[in-house]
Formats: structure tokens, C-alpha cells, sequence
């Protein structure tokens, strides 16, 4: 697999349209996208400036670019498409809309809902959103969470990918596995995992970690997104080393890249993952949230750079 580059494709610190979104102030995290006639639709979450205690708040927003021309942005969305959570919500302080997807003719947003905590920063759970008007508006399907946490998933359930293979509904995502306190800065260990489903509302949890790891067992996985290609199912995630991601270089976010022949048990291959960072620039120190779409017989990728997309989002395609 190699992928190439073509370039950063929206920087919400430098956009301007003349119109001043408060809740867009820095970052478009968690790419996801729907293909129309004439443009695709490309969802992520952006922030509001920091509040007076340092705290973020994100919400879910979209963009659209030409299908022809897909660094050519047609217009961004002037709203939000998702109100935050209410009080004491699990989606109380951001959502992250991680995974679009068409169904019986309405349009379902998987998301990460995110909340703050006191003992460690926060939590997070997969809610549902669903659309009737192609995509501009969500209504929740419900205040609580589709993919909570449970005995064997206690904390930290969240990067959703949702794609439908025979039918079949199939959640790659990342669940939590322990707290680690750093020198008094506690930091998350979270892995790959799935779960399966007939509807796309109750799912069957698989309970186990899907994809090997190759620092150690505080290694962190995340935002698995999976594609058929060629007669096998390939995963791009991310990973990074447990502690001292963000202080020391070479620890951080890079894509890894694993292979399966049934969708269920995989192959870790990241020596073929085809994708590095680049040498200078906006991506040259962090990779996150990859996501893979296909149009017009070609295959995509979506990916947010450095500092967790606070610079943008940037596009890559899959060379035959």
C-alpha cells in the first residue's frame, strides 16, 4: 500500500469567509464524509477558544468540496449540526463525529461523547445521531450513549468507525483499558476493538483488543478504520507510546496498518503502512484519525496532523 500525499486541504486557524464562528477557533478533528452527486461532505469537530479555568469545548460541524476537486472548498456550515449534551450528559462538553453513514434513507452519526471528570480529565461513550434532511441536522437518538461502558470495557469508549459489510453493521473503536498515574498527570491506555451489529443500535461487544502491540502493553491504539481492497480488509489506526507522548519527540501519533481475510482477527503490517510524516509543515510531528472513503473508483484518506489537528486536516490518495 502507498499512499499519496496531495496536500492540506483546510486550516481552521486561517479560514475566513467573513463570517466569525466563535465555535471554531482552532482544530478540525475526526474526519468523516459523505459522497453527493457534486461535492462530498466532510464532517470533523472544531473548538471554541479556551475557557477562563483552560478547558476546550468541541462540536461537530461540516465543509463541503468539489467531488472533482477535492482541495476546492465549496462552503463551510455557518451552525454547528449537533447541539453539545446537557447537563451531566456523557456528551456534556464536546462531540467528536467520528463516522457517517446512510441508512433506510436517513444519514446516522456515530460520535464520541466527551466528558470532564475531576480524578482523571475525562470520559467518553459512542452516542447516535440520526439526519433526515441529507445530512445538515442531527437529532439524538437518545441522551445516553449506544456503546457505553461495561464490565469488561470500563471507561473510555470511543473513535468509532462504523461500516456495513453483507449487510451487517461493523464498530471499530478504542476502549480504555487502565488509568496510569504520571507523576500526578494521569494518562489513558486504550486499544482496538469491535463490535457487531444487525441494526446499528444494539451492538455485540467483541471484549478483546484486536490489534498487537509493538511498543509495549501501555502502547495506545486509536480511530481504527477499516475498507474492503482487493479481496482483504485493511485497517488504518493510529498508535503512540503510553507516557511522555507530547513532551518527547518520536512518541507521538503515527498510522499503523493491519490486514484481515475475515474482519475479525488481524495481521499488523505497519512496515507496509505506506504513509509517514512529511519532513516540514503542518504534518511533519503528529498523524491522527485517518479516514478512508472511496470515490470514483479511488480510494482516499483523510488525516489530521500536528497538535491532534489544531492546523487542519490534509488529504492522501491510494496509488493503484
Amino acid at each position: 500500500m502507498k499512499w499519496k500525499k496531495l496536500g492540506q486541504v483546510f486550516d481552521p486557524t486561517t479560514w475566513d469567509d467573513g463570517i466569525d464562528r466563535e465555535w471554531m477557533k482552532s482544530h478540525s478533528q475526526c474526519t468523516s464524509t459523505l459522497v453527493f452527486d457534486d461535492f462530498v461532505r466532510i464532517y470533523f469537530s472544531s473548538r471554541y477558544d479556551k475557557d477562563k479555568d483552560g478547558q476546550a469545548t468541541s462540536v461537530t460541524t461540516y465543509l463541503d468540496v468539489d467531488r472533482n476537486d477535492l482541495k476546492k472548498i465549496l462552503r463551510v456550515s455557518k451552525n454547528p449540526v449537533l447541539p453539545l449534551g446537557e447537563l451531566g450528559n456523557f456528551d456534556e462538553n464536546a462531540v467528536y463525529p467520528t463516522s457517517v453513514i446512510r441508512h433506510d434513507g436517513k444519514v446516522l452519526l456515530y460520535y464520541a461523547g466527551w466528558s470532564r471528570c475531576k480524578s482523571v480529565p475525562f470520559n467518553t461513550a459512542v452516542g447516535l445521531a440520526i439526519s433526515e434532511d441529507d445530512g445538515k441536522t442531527f437529532t439524538r437518538y437518545a441522551n445516553g450513549p449506544v456503546l457505553p461502558a461495561s464490565p469488561f470495557e470500563p471507561f473510555v469508549i470511543s473513535g468509532p468507525k462504523i461500516r456495513k459489510f453483507d449487510g451487517k453493521f461493523y464498530m471499530y473503536y478504542l476502549a480504555g483499558s487502565k488509568w496510569i498515574d504520571n507523576d500526578g498527570s494521569p494518562e489513558i491506555v486504550y486499544k482496538n476493538r469491535m463490535a457487531t451489529s444487525d441494526d446499528g443500535i444494539h451492538w455485540k461487544k467483541e471484549n478483546r483488543n484486536i490489534v498487537a502491540d509493538i511498543y509495549d502493553e501501555n502502547e495506545c491504539q486509536a480511530g481504527p478504520d477499516v475498507f474492503e481492497y482487493k479481496g482483504k480488509y485493511h485497517m488504518y489506526f493510529v498508535y503512540r507510546q503510553g507516557l511522555n507522548f507530547r513532551s518527547e519527540d518520536n512518541r507521538g501519533y503515527k498510522i499503523g496498518y493491519a490486514t484481515s481475510d475475515d474482519k475479525f482477527n488481524w495481521k499488523r503490517d505497519d512496515e507496509n503502512v505506506g504513509i509517514l510524516y512529511s519532513d516540514t509543515g503542518w504534518d511533519s510531528k503528529m498523524h491522527h484519525y485517518p479516514h478512508i472513503f472511496k470515490l470514483d473508483g479511488k480510494h482516499y484518506m483523510l488525516y489530521n496532523g500536528n497538535d491532534f489537528g489544531r492546523y487542519g486536516f490534509g488529504l492522501a490518495v491510494l496509488e493503484e
